[in-house]
């Protein structure tokens, strides 16, 4: 069964909890984390849709709250951050996974050693999990899969690790977006309503997958969007009264 449930963005709907990513749907990817753009009324819009929907719109991401805030200020959603490490709750609680989840400091001690020779290659640290970039030094995809992969193996049964769109990233196999959707559709302003969750990557598919257990939908920003931040944020702009 496909993890997508459709193929064009359906007319948004007061009844739905929407749930979004960040890089990849809501901005377009940068060169590195640092780098992306915030368009002047992305805030405005989601504040709008946040409204429209009673306050049922999440912010899933793998970055941590801290950046997640800094990028949406003034605003505080609700929603989950390092895939799951992190869950802020509607009424503004965060819940945090234990330590002992996160990837150890000596996996992050070698990456770190083992890429500092590659030039465009970036480490991203987050507080439970860790990505590699290679947008600017794609040559090197197929050194920096050995080495992620290599640190896996010594404890696959608690991580893994997720192919990204130029990018390797290690997390725990219990954190992930899925937790998230369950977690606050649990809770009202989400309980009741219809999941929506919308994502452009691998790791997004947990999410896709907890939306249509609950009866929702899920689009790829790919498929539905047809691969354009823009595109998503001009569906959302309709979250006022579901037209154009």
């Amino acid at each position: 069964m496909t993890d997508i449930s459709e193929v064009r963005a359906p007319a948004p709907d007061p009844g739905w909890a929407l749930f979004l990513d960040i890089d990849g749907t809501l901005l377009e990817i940068a060169p590195t984390p640092e780098q992306v753009q915030i368009p002047a009324t992305l805030v405005a819009t989601l504040a709008q849709a946040s409204a429209w929907l009673s306050g049922a719109l999440a912010i899933v991401s793998g970055r941590p709250f801290s950046q997640i805030d800094k990028m949406l200020a003034p605003l505080r959603l609700p929603g989950g951050a390092g895939h799951g490490a992190s869950l802020r709750l509607p009424d503004g609680r965060i819940e945090t996974a234990s330590t002992a989840l996160a990837v150890p400091s000596a996996w992050r001690t070698l990456l770190h050693q083992a890429v500092k020779q590659w030039p465009g290659v970036v480490v991203e640290d987050k507080p439970h999990c860790i990505a590699v970039h290679y947008r600017g030094a794609p040559d090197r995809k197929k050194q920096i899969e050995e080495i992620v992969a290599g640190l896996v193996a010594r404890d696959e049964e608690a991580f893994e690790v997720l192919p990204a769109k130029k990018a390797f990233e290690i997390r725990h196999r219990t954190l992930t977006k899925a937790m998230v959707v369950r977690s606050l559709m649990a809770n009202p302003p989400f309980r009741g309503r219809v999941p929506v969750f919308v994502g452009d990557d691998v790791t997004d598919h947990d999410g896709f997958r907890a939306a249509k257990e609950k009866g929702g939908i899920a689009l790829d920003v790919g498929i539905a969007f047809g691969g354009r931040p823009a595109a998503v944020r001009a569906w959302l702009a309709r979250f006022h009264n579901g037209t154009d």
